[in-house]
C-alpha cells in the first residue's frame, strides 16, 4: 500500500493550525472579558453588602438614640492617598474595604457616646487605631489617623492606609 506525499497535505495542515490557533486565542480572550466583568460585579457587590451593613448599623443606633441630639449616631471612615513616595503602589479597592469594615467594628464602641467628651474619646481612638497593623490577604497594613470630626452627630474620621514595613 502506497502513503501518499505529505506535500499534497501541507496546505490543510497548515489552514487547520491557524483555525486550531485561533480558537486558542479567542478562547483566552473571551475568558479575560468574562473574568474581567465578574471582578466588577464581585467588588460592586461587596461594596453594597458593606453599604448595607453600615446603614443597618446606622438605623439601630438611630432607633436607640432618637431622643438624644447630642451623641455620636454615625461613623464614617475615609480614606486618603497614603502614596508619599512613589515606589508605593495603590492599594486594592478590596482590601481596603476590608480594613475598613475591621476599623469600623473597632470603633463600633463610640457609637452613642456624648458629643462633647470627644476629647478624651478621641484620644481613646488614637491610642486604640494609630499604628494599628491589619493583616488581610496575608498582607500587613498599618493605620494613621489624619483628622477627627464630629459635626451633627456623625464622627468623621480620615485615615491614612499604607503597607506596613518591619524595621
Amino acid at each position: 500500500m502506497r502513503v501518499p506525499p505529505f506535500r499534497y497535505y501541507r496546505r490543510f495542515s497548515q489552514i487547520s493550525a491557524i483555525f486550531v490557533l485561533g480558537m486558542v486565542v479567542g478562547s483566552i480572550m473571551y475568558n479575560a472579558v468574562f473574568h474581567m466583568g465578574y471582578n466588577v460585579l464581585w467588588q460592586n457587590n461587596l461594596d453594597m453588602r458593606m453599604q448595607i451593613e453600615q446603614y443597618q448599623k446606622d438605623i439601630q443606633t438611630l432607633k436607640k438614640y432618637n431622643n438624644t441630639s447630642t451623641v455620636i449616631r454615625e461613623i464614617k471612615l475615609r480614606t486618603e492617598d497614603s502614596r508619599a513616595e512613589e515606589d508605593t503602589a495603590e492599594l486594592d479597592p478590596v482590601t481596603l474595604k476590608e480594613i475598613i469594615s475591621r476599623m469600623s467594628s473597632d470603633l463600633e464602641p463610640m457609637r452613642g457616646r456624648s458629643m462633647f467628651d470627644i476629647d478624651s474619646d478621641g484620644k481613646l481612638a488614637r491610642l486604640l487605631l494609630d499604628g494599628k497593623i491589619y493583616t488581610v490577604r496575608e498582607k500587613e497594613y498599618s493605620v494613621r489617623i489624619r483628622t477627627m470630626l464630629v459635626m451633627e452627630g456623625v464622627l468623621q474620621i480620615w485615615v491614612e492606609i499604607s503597607p506596613y514595613k518591619r524595621s
